[in-house]
């Protein structure tokens, strides 16, 4: 009976120890994480292997300061790992962030006369902002930036999606009917 009392103690003490250092881990690592929003929101990199396995909210704040010191590859990185991670808000809020990086690229493109390039990212965050009135209907700010870049990359649809494009079906007839076409040197 001693011994069985022994080892119930044993056991409870062992248990309790083992619960207060996975207590000390959580409450270390949740320390960890407010001191990397702290460098975020002043201004400061946190290095994507230290976030790596921490909140989805945190890299999405890391997200948004690499946007806002112009790193937009590290930013598309970054919110790509979170874009279908925690909850609605979030994923949301990531969605809505893409589709702003996307939109900031493609007015870029736009900017420096390169209209080719632009128009796919114009065409990726119209996408990222539907995706994130999907989740929200009522996100005005996506609403917002949707109408934007539906203004800069409109989308026209056929009247009817049977028939074919009568200008794709015509060849075009331009140099068979120039007249006076020259033959050769002058």
């Amino acid at each position: 009976m001693r011994t069985l009392r022994h080892q119930t103690i044993w056991a409870v003490f062992l248990a309790s120890l083992l619960l207060a250092v996975l207590q000390l881990t959580a409450v270390y690592r949740i320390h960890s994480q407010n001191q990397w929003l702290a460098e975020l929101r002043a201004g400061q990199d946190v290095a994507i292997d230290k976030v790596m396995t921490a909140a989805p909210e945190l890299r999405l704040a890391r997200a948004i300061v690499l946007k806002q010191k112009q790193r937009y590859d590290e930013a598309l990185e970054t919110l790509g790992l979170i874009v279908d991670q925690g909850g609605n808000t979030l994923q949301v809020q990531s969605r809505y962030n893409l589709g702003n990086l996307y939109l900031t690229l493609a007015m870029a493109e736009v900017d420096a006369g390169r209209i080719n390039q632009a128009m796919p990212l114009l065409t990726l965050a119209k996408q990222a902002y539907r995706q994130a009135l999907k989740l929200d209907s009522g996100f005005w700010d996506a609403k917002y930036n949707l109408e934007l870049a539906m203004k800069l990359l409109p989308e026209f649809d056929r009247i009817s999606p049977n028939e074919p494009d009568d200008d794709a079906a015509k060849p075009s007839q331009l140099w068979t009917t120039v007249p006076g076409f020259p033959r050769g040197l002058p």
